[in-house]
């Protein structure tokens, strides 16, 4: 194990989800001050559409042509130009921003990843150790902005992300050479996007496996948009710095989730995790009918159950269920139709719920009215979980603690959509 191979990496990814973590949970709020809440559903659709086109991006141009750090210095120094002037812009204005920054961020996803495997000896032991980076790097520019900045309804937030995108865009130029991974290897749009994997979906169950996790991912898709609205709606002074202890939960649950997959196996895993994503909505729910603070905080904590269980398994899942010449191909249409098409519909419907309880330009809901925006996606989630779990088995063998550990070293990045 190189030790400070390790740092350089941890370091690039640390600053990697800064950068993210600087906005992403805070723009809500930062709208609602501005009179854009009525947008808030777009500032949350960008990154399912970026999500989208970054695998063209990496695997038509990135993968083939250039070094992946010099890629990585080019975009995230673009992305720090956009994110220096999102705070001059307003309404649609500023969607169409955040836009052009996702678009320049959502490929670092898979190229800080790249990267690291790249160089890194053994996937399975080592590259936990880098990303665990990230989500610490998430969790630091929540406290900085909400807590020591107060600037979670502030232009600030862009200033500090800004700042942070342009010293990872100088610090990548500085990291170990990384060859264009895929140079002069055949490619086509069907296969970066996995279409050559729907093959799969002749199997009942692995069908039933994507259709559940697409339909999941739309009521999914509200908590990232709106929970943190309603974090301060509730009374929290320091609504990012609340929204990192779902962070902090996922830290503890991705170390426990070997002995947690050995014992409960595929199936129970999802179930579980599905069932804390209703449970998470119907705290919120009650916490909007009783004010009761404890539930908000319990709904956050939900976090590291709620994604580790149910996102990382079916990584897992697919991981293991797949050919293996065709298995990043699988797990590329995989988060096509979860994070990217699922997330982006969600996103889209829950907007909708806002507006039909408030049709104001700038909509700023009530507690009741919050109790019904929460109940929506709440009974969503149970319906997917309830038909899911009639309808799909387990068509894998029962795991190992250690391979479920080598699938864990498997995960792509986008399951870095925290």
């Amino acid at each position: 194990m190189n030790v400070g191979l390790l740092v350089r990496l941890s370091i690039m990814m640390f600053l990697q989800f800064f950068v993210w973590g600087s906005w992403y949970a805070t723009v809500g709020n930062y709208m609602g001050a501005h009179e854009m809440s009525g947008l808030i559903a777009w500032a949350y659709s960008v990154g399912p559409i970026a999500a989208i086109a970054a695998p063209l991006f990496l695997g038509l141009i990135a993968d083939r042509y250039f070094a992946t750090e010099r890629v990585l210095g080019i975009m995230h120094l673009l992305g720090a130009v956009t994110l220096f002037m999102a705070p001059q812009f307003s309404g649609t204005a500023f969607i169409w921003i955040l836009l052009i920054h996702m678009l320049c961020y959502m490929p670092t996803l898979g190229l800080t990843n790249t990267l690291a495997f790249h160089h890194i000896t053994n996937a399975e032991k080592e590259f936990p150790i880098v990303r665990v980076a990230g989500t610490f790097g998430w969790i630091a520019a929540g406290v900085l902005v909400s807590s020591f900045l107060k600037a979670d309804k502030l232009d600030t937030q862009f200033y500090l992300a800004s700042g942070a995108s342009v010293l990872l865009g100088l610090y990548s130029f500085t990291l170990p050479h990384t060859a264009p991974p895929a140079k002069g290897q055949p490619a086509s749009i069907s296969s970066i996007l996995g279409f050559d994997s729907i093959k799969m979906m002749k199997s009942p169950n692995f069908a039933v496996f994507i259709i559940g996790s697409f339909l999941v991912c739309i009521p999914l898709s509200t908590y990232y948009a709106f929970a943190p609205v309603f974090v301060a709606a509730s009374g929290s002074a320091s609504p990012a710095t609340t929204m990192s202890f779902g962070q902090m939960s996922e830290v503890f649950f991705m170390l426990a989730m070997p002995m947690f997959f050995a014992r409960l196996g595929v199936k129970w895993m999802l179930l579980v995790g599905m069932l804390a994503w209703v449970v998470r909505y119907g705290l919120f729910a009650g916490a909007a009918a009783s004010g009761a603070y404890w539930m908000v905080l319990g709904g956050v904590l939900l976090h590291g159950i709620c994604y580790d269980f149910f996102f990382v398994t079916g990584y897992i899942y697919v991981d293991k269920r797949a050919d293996k010449n065709i298995r990043g191909q699988a797990q590329s249409f995989l988060v096509l139709v979860t994070q990217g098409l699922g997330m982006l519909i969600g996103a889209q419907i829950s907007g909708f719920v806002l507006r039909s309880l408030d049709s104001s330009p700038n909509p700023v809901l009530t507690m009741p009215q919050w109790q019904t925006f929460w109940i929506v996606p709440c009974v969503m989630a149970a319906v997917v979980m309830l038909v899911f779990g009639l309808l799909f088995r387990d068509d894998t063998a029962k795991l190992t603690e250690a391979e479920i550990g080598e699938g864990l070293g498997h995960v792509p990045a986008a399951t870095d959509v925290i």
